[in-house]
């Protein structure tokens, strides 16, 4: 997907990174990699109200490697809500689905900080479920 906003291309290609991680399909040294794309600042509301901060964050990628086989995770719908001279508020929809044919949908507003070296972080992030 050619994006030309820096801002969708972090979500999609975060998610790309978590759908990895989550199915298996990451090797285990990847985990750092992808932590580093969240600010150690990180705050997430969770589809059930629960509140996660960074190292909540971590120890669920931490347990969570391989635990949804066969994961796919669709993002569309992305739109640019707000953005400032170092960062933006965007949305998106996400969908997805695993190989026991769980399905999920969540709409979610991610705050995203650029650092000073152009590095975008994720600063905050909220997920809604879609009512089916």
């Amino acid at each position: 997907m050619n994006l030309p906003n820096p801002y969708f291309k972090e979500v999609v290609d975060t998610i790309a990174d978590i759908e990895c991680w989550l199915s298996g399909r990451a090797g285990p040294e990847r985990l750092a990699t992808l932590m580093a794309r969240f600010s150690p600042g990180f705050s997430m509301i969770t589809m059930s109200g629960t509140v996660l901060d960074y190292a909540g964050v971590d120890a669920l990628f931490s347990h969570g490697h391989g635990a949804r086989p066969g994961l796919a995770i669709d993002i569309d719908e992305l739109r640019g809500l707000a953005v400032w001279s170092d960062g933006a508020t965007i949305g998106y929809r996400e969908t997805q689905t695993d190989a026991q044919g769980r399905r999920t949908e969540r709409r979610a507003t991610v705050v995203f900080r650029r650092e000073a070296d152009g590095l975008i972080v994720w600063r905050h992030l909220h997920e809604t479920p879609v009512a089916a």
